[in-house]
């Protein structure tokens, strides 16, 4: 205790209101000066060892209290400050400490208040998607940042873009790279635009993937991305470079409202570029269709990742020359869904993708493993889903590496299309894909799914209410009434 300057004025202030002293008061019991006190109680001055003994011994308050952590409140804090709605309000750390200590009450009702709000927002939100998924649209919407705004975008439509597609083409044509594309960029970048590429070790880029030093005219990439991520950055860097003007067109008929999110969206737009360029168009689809869509296969025949492969798949959708629509979502092993596209636009309506009976949550207990599923929803859409882990980027060994996991999903009439057809369980005996094929029944997400008896269910549906009875007990917490 000796070795930390304790400042605890706030709370000095508030033992004396509680008891009606003043200042001259409080200080003679203490021994100090009315001076003194005063200084303390604007945290100007930190209470020493012999403070504490003497208020413990003439107030009878506890030590530990005059310690006590605002930490949790200061966190708790930020996370209301950090809404869209108050993003521009928010005030330094001294600001939020001096709340925390001088106003803990209102601090707390403020939190309360804050997580209340964000409740409503959350069913608002359910609400509002149930009611699309019944053709019912509405204008209600919540204060989003601007990397919510990219993604909704994103996935409201088809994960493929014509005019990237039509650059990408002729972008390879004028490198004629032959089998080695990172090579033919680095040299055209070098010879067009004088940028250097050099792969620097982690020690010297510890927080990034890529950086471009304009002035000395240098690519860095770290040598914690695989090969083919390396190669994905400098096709992006290449594309954003040769296709500025169609990206810009095509951001624009995005129709974003921010700066930061034309920003973000141009970033999408580059990695779909550099898609584009290392898997062309028509020979990755014809390529994917003799294959029959096995990823596996595409992945060594490009020289690319099972997630760029994947990805790729989903934007399938020229006109005359289309793949099966495939739809993508990626998460982590926490539950968070950060990546979604779809060859009609992600089918958030029929499909969600929040069900913790999916197999990609299954799949981090079998990594790199792809595991095959038919899944059902409530309203009898049935989708042929397949899931694996990813491995980010490498990292020491006294790093824990980071994994996610990645579904790509279709429409189960498309299953004979897919080598991953073959291995979906059917219900009867018989030739695999000729008989039905037995589905697991998932829903969209457990606060919009109204499946009874769900051994999986985490929160209760909006559309029900909950149906608890001292006489009963069900497979849920959540059990509701029909």
């Amino acid at each position: 205790m000796a070795d930390q300057k304790i400042f605890a004025g706030p709370r000095i202030r508030r033992l004396r209101n509680a008891k009606g002293l003043t200042q001259t008061a409080m200080a003679e019991g203490l021994g100090i000066s009315p001076s003194y006190l005063n200084l303390i109680e604007r945290n100007q001055r930190p209470i020493t060892v012999q403070l504490i003994l003497k208020l413990a011994s003439v107030y009878k308050v506890d030590p530990h209290e005059l310690q006590g952590e605002t930490k949790g409140s200061i966190a708790a804090l930020k996370e209301v400050f950090g809404d869209p709605l108050l993003s521009a309000e928010l005030p330094g750390d001294q600001e939020l400490i001096d709340l925390a200590e001088i106003a803990p009450n209102a601090s707390a009702a403020m939190v309360k208040l804050f997580r209340a709000y964000r409740e409503q927002a959350e069913r608002l939100s359910d609400l509002n998607e149930l009611l699309a998924r019944e053709g019912r649209a509405t204008a209600l919407s919540g204060a989003r940042l601007p990397i919510d705004e990219v993604h909704e975008t994103f996935e409201r439509r088809a994960n493929h873009f014509a005019s990237l597609e039509e650059e990408a083409e002729a972008f390879i044509s004028v490198l004629d790279p032959g089998d080695d594309l990172f090579g033919a960029l680095k040299a055209w970048l070098r010879r067009e635009h004088g940028i250097v590429i050099k792969v620097l070790p982690v020690a010297t880029m510890p927080n990034w993937r890529r950086r471009y030093d304009r002035h000395s005219q240098r690519l860095f990439l770290s040598e914690r991305l695989s090969p083919f991520d390396q190669l994905r950055e400098i096709a992006m860097e290449a594309s954003l470079i040769r296709m500025t003007v169609a990206v810009a067109a095509e951001i624009e008929a995005l129709k974003l409202g921010t700066d930061e999110a034309r920003r973000l969206a141009r970033f999408e737009l580059g990695r779909y570029a550099a898609h584009a360029l290392m898997m062309p168009y028509q020979a990755f689809h014809a390529a994917a269709v003799r294959a029959r869509y096995d990823i596996d296969v595409l992945r060594s025949r490009f020289g690319v990742s099972f997630e760029q492969a994947a990805n790729r798949l989903t934007m399938l959708q020229r006109p005359g020359a289309s793949g099966v629509p495939f739809f993508m979502l990626e998460v982590d092993n926490a539950g968070n869904r950060f990546r979604k596209a779809g060859s009609l636009g992600y089918p958030q309506s029929r499909f969600g993708g929040g069900c913790p009976k999916l197999a990609v949550h299954a799949a981090f207990s079998q990594p790199a493993q792809i595991l095959v599923e038919a899944v059902e929803m409530p309203d009898g859409a049935e989708f042929l889903c397949i899931a694996r882990t990813l491995e980010g980027p490498q990292g020491a060994f006294s790093e824990r590496p980071r994994r996610t996991a990645l579904l790509l999903g279709c429409d189960i009439g498309f299953r004979d299309e897919i080598v991953y057809g073959a291995a979906l369980p059917t219900v009867a005996a018989g030739k695999a894909g000729a008989g039905p094929v037995f589905a697991t029944p998932v829903g969209p997400a457990c606060r919009l799914c109204e499946r009874a008896g769900c051994l999986a269910r985490a929160e209760p549906p909006v559309t029900r209410p909950l149906g608890l009875d001292e006489m009963v007990t069900g497979l849920s917490a959540f059990d509701f009434q029909g």
